[in-house]
């Protein structure tokens, strides 16, 4: 007798993935290159989650980009850098799948997708002083990609974060950025600016869009263009309400879809749902600094709200309470926008550059500001009692300012008056005056200042060792004409300052999971048909920071990874 065709309220597959950002799209195409029939839900109307909005950057050692290029590092390298970052967090399990398993994803997926990829060799690990780091060859980063290959799938994918875009324009970190930043001082940099500018607008008037997708835009339309040429079926708006549970084993999910509920009956079930940092009660549980559970600048979309934890609960799994950090930290300033929303603008870039200091409401400098973004706020925070507003003020002069920017305040030719006008940048004819705009001690902050000139003018800080690492030398300026490419005097008025807050890229407390990224219970031991990857798994760092690409490589790899388990394939 024939097996009865699902009804009109039911679907079938073999796997389910909830959630469509890099782990949940790069499990659905490792499935589906397997044989297997393949469902992605996202909650949000179009797809891409975080992973849309990020730098696109991944933290892969030992990589096939790396190796060809002649980067040969014994797996016990990276093994190394982890153990002594992580210290009593490391757990071998987990990093040991990573590790291996991470030239194996880069290696599948240049084989068999449309994700190609960029290297990122010259890019160091973050604390160079820690053993183990490497100089380079630890990220990839998704390769540019013309939006026209994607087909009708465009209209459905995530466009990019305006803050880090100019009018809708994504830049790509490297030698693009260099460009933007560099534009009047080389006429070569000038040239492609004006190419890539002028390319924009035309596809704006005809496209209504960027067309040109670089960082996590281009990897996230990749993967979408992989998964729809697989067979993958992709439905947008459609949230997972909760687990279909048979026997102890996740059987699928009712979720719902255009205001009725369905039912998707599948063999196994990955949720990739992008963590919980939109989600005010875990917030306040885990998150530091957070009473009111909005307390610290989210940068994912909305969508991403706890949803991928709480159905993993449903089915007795348990998140992590014991890492390092609950959240991937980054400073952030809030950007006030003329219909009076408010956006939100990552430091990355600036922090680094000669001529700019972080200090606290009474003028002292915190931290190496050359450092880690994560390394940044975490400062922030330890630096201030318990109960005090936790934030800082980005300072400097008007060189600095139009080299560089500062923050959502882009460097010249760009006008100031709108960043001024709305109170995003705070301005000053002298260090005083600046101060008492931002409601920074006066006497600490010209104390601050003199004393970081007095050693910038020979390239030094002796204070925090800006520009004493491979990563400080990288995040500074290689055309500063002083002797460190992180440090120079503030002191060519007016004067600048930005508020920057605690924010984050994601969250750490996921599902706690094995190296197959399967579900754990309470017991340890794995729940039949249920995986999580991406910020639904509990970070396989133990919440810590180690460098760049650290959400993105074990996102990309453990959505692989359980991909492959759920299909039943071996490693390539």
């Amino acid at each position: 007798m024939p097996a009865a065709s699902p009804t009109p309220n039911s679907l079938e597959c073999d796997l389910l993935v909830i959630g469509s950002g890099a782990a949940g799209l790069a499990a659905a195409v490792t499935a589906a290159h397997h044989g297997q029939k393949v469902i992605v839900l996202e909650k949000a109307p179009v797809f891409g989650g975080a992973t849309a909005w990020s730098g696109g950057w991944m933290w892969v050692p030992r990589n096939p980009l790396a190796r060809r290029a002649g980067i040969e590092e014994d797996l016990e390298q990276p093994r190394s850098y982890l153990r002594n970052e992580l210290g009593e967090h490391f757990r071998p399990e987990l990093v040991d799948a990573f590790l291996e398993a991470c030239p194996e994803m880069v290696g599948f997926f240049e084989q068999h997708t449309a994700l190609q990829f960029v290297d990122g060799n010259a890019i160091p690990d973050m604390h160079g002083d820690t053993p183990g780091a490497a100089t380079g060859g630890h990220q990839v980063i998704a390769a540019p990609y013309d939006a026209r290959e994607v087909g009708d799938l465009l209209p459905r994918l995530r466009k990019t974060m305006r803050e880090t875009s100019f009018i809708g324009m994504p830049i790509m970190a490297g030698a693009d950025l260099a460009a933007f930043l560099g534009m009047t001082r080389s006429l070569r940099a000038f040239i492609h600016v004006t190419r890539r500018f002028t390319t924009h607008l035309y596809h704006l008037a005809r496209y209504g869009r960027a067309m040109h997708l670089v960082n996590g835009v281009a990897l996230v339309a990749r993967l979408a263009k992989s998964a729809n040429d697989l067979g993958v079926r992709l439905m947008e708006s459609t949230p997972a309400k909760r687990l279909i549970l048979e026997d102890g084993r996740v059987r699928g999910a009712v979720v719902e879809q255009g205001g009725a509920e369905l039912s998707i009956r599948a063999r196994a079930v990955v949720l990739a749902a992008g963590g919980f940092p939109n989600d005010p009660a875990r917030r306040k549980a885990l998150f530091p600094r957070d009473a009111s559970g909005h307390d610290n600048l989210a940068l994912p979309p909305l969508s991403c709200s706890g949803d991928g934890l709480r159905l993993g609960e449903s089915a007795g799994g348990r998140v992590a309470e014991d890492l390092r950090s609950p959240v991937a930290w980054a400073p952030v300033s809030k950007v006030p926008y003329p219909d009076g929303s408010v956006g939100h603008f990552p430091h990355i870039i600036d922090r680094g550059k000669p001529g700019i200091i972080g200090v606290l409401k009474d003028g002292k400098r915190f931290v190496n500001e050359a450092g880690g973004y994560y390394d940044y706020v975490d400062a922030m925070n330890q630096a201030l009692p318990e109960g005090e507003e936790s934030c800082s003020w980005l300072i400097c002069d008007h060189r600095f300012q139009r080299r560089y920017g500062l923050g959502f305040a882009r460097p010249a030719p760009l006008p100031l008056w709108p960043h001024l006008r709305n109170g995003y940048l705070k301005r000053g004819r002298t260090l005083v005056e600046l101060a008492q705009a931002c409601g920074i001690d006066p006497a600490g902050l010209t104390t601050t200042v003199a004393a970081f000139n007095h050693h910038a003018r020979q390239g030094q800080d002796p204070e925090f060792g800006r520009g004493s690492t491979p990563f400080n030398r990288r995040a500074g300026d290689a055309l500063h004409s002083g002797p460190n490419p992180c440090v120079a005097p503030i002191e060519h008025g007016p004067f600048y300052a930005v508020k920057v807050q605690p924010g984050c890229f994601g969250t750490f407390a996921g599902l706690r999971t094995d190296g197959q990224a399967r579900v754990l219970d309470g017991n340890g031991v794995p729940i039949p048909g249920l995986y999580a990857a991406g910020t639904d798994m509990a970070s396989v760092l133990g919440g810590h920071y180690p460098s760049g690409g650290i959400n993105l490589g074990p996102a990309m790899t453990f959505g692989y990874i359980a991909g492959r388990h759920a299909a039943g394939a071996t490693p390539q």
